[in-house]
């Protein structure tokens, strides 16, 4: 391939890392963030569930505490800290590191209240605050918290709207269904007028999600591979909104495979994916180490290791 592909970045996944830090370590997950920016990671990732209910586990829950957190597949009593509380404490113990908010339910908040806490992260932080907003899977978690499940795209659409013009100039203002306000000051704002950098994902593509990324992402994190067809038509909708698919920052990701209960991934096996996402346009790359490491003390090590091997798969896709 002759075309140039830009600097691979590596996001950690540092959720759901349970076999390697205990559930109510959080100083210990801060201290993986230190590591990961010290090996030349660029970022970190937390994602997020309020609370859980029953049906958190309705598919029957991961053979493997290993793999990702999936709809249906985990205990309620699989602990997910706040990610906003927890990455605004890993934004002072580090300088360079992206925070990604990933999977943060803005429908189970205002979002007014919501932008409070994202901007004041992002301007702690120094702008490197990156969110992906989304409506998530648990009935039982909407209901729990009043908000009708059957309306969260909807929700969603409108608080989009707000976090657009959250962050000045002000006074802003709203004109919407559910959440109308009129003249206020949301001080002290975010980092810039322009607000976090938005990424968004989910299973596949369709078309809100498709005019959700158009109209107000810069990234693109899906959970699980594209087709050939989910790219044609988010670039369609790009173009429809007069934007390039060029624009965003694709993020993929190493995810590993397993035979048992217990048993770590296999790194080479892994990796084995990578030239193809890298086809697809793909440059930044998510990894959690709980799936090949099972300690925590072998975190860095890891980080190295993937950052040498990103390094070298990328070697191919430079112009000569």
């Amino acid at each position: 391939m002759s075309a140039t592909v830009p600097g691979i970045r590596l996001v950690m996944v540092l959720t759901e890392n349970q076999t390697l830090v205990g559930d109510r370590d959080l100083r210990g997950l801060v201290s993986l963030a230190v590591e990961a920016e010290a090996a030349g990671v660029d970022a970190v990732m937390l994602s997020e569930h309020v609370l859980l209910g029953p049906d958190s586990g309705a598919a029957g829950e991961m053979v493997n505490p290993r793999a990702y957190a999936a709809p249906g597949n985990q205990s309620p009593s699989t602990a997910w800290p706040s990610s906003i509380v927890l990455l605004s404490a890993i934004a002072q113990a580090t300088s360079t590191l992206r925070l990604v908010a990933g999977a943060i339910i803005a429908p189970l908040r205002h979002p007014l209240l919501l932008a409070k806490e994202l901007g004041t992260l992002d301007l702690l932080s120094g702008g490197r605050l990156v969110v992906l907003p989304t409506v998530s899977w648990s009935r039982d978690e909407y209901a729990a918290l009043g908000v009708p499940f059957a309306e969260r795209g909807r929700i969603l659409d409108e608080q989009l709207e707000v976090l657009a013009t959250a962050y000045g100039p002000f006074p802003i203002s709203h004109d919407g269904s559910r959440f109308p306000f009129a003249d206020v000051w949301l001080e002290p704002g975010a980092f810039t007028a322009a607000g976090p950098t938005m990424w968004f994902g989910g299973q596949g593509m369709h078309p809100p999600l498709a005019r959700r990324i158009a109209r107000y992402g810069q990234g693109l994190n899906p959970f699980g591979p594209l087709t050939s067809d989910d790219l044609a038509l988010l670039a369609d909708v790009m173009r429809e909104h007069g934007r390039d698919l060029a624009e965003l920052e694709m993020v993929g990701g190493v995810r590993g495979t397993f035979h048992g209960t217990d048993d770590l991934a296999d790194l080479d096996v892994a990796m084995a994916d990578v030239p193809a996402q890298l086809e697809q346009g793909f440059t930044s790359f998510c990894f959690k180490p709980a799936m090949f490491v099972e300690d925590a003390a072998q975190v860095g090590d890891l980080c190295r290791d993937l950052v040498c091997r990103f390094d070298l798969a990328m070697a191919g896709y430079s112009e000569p």
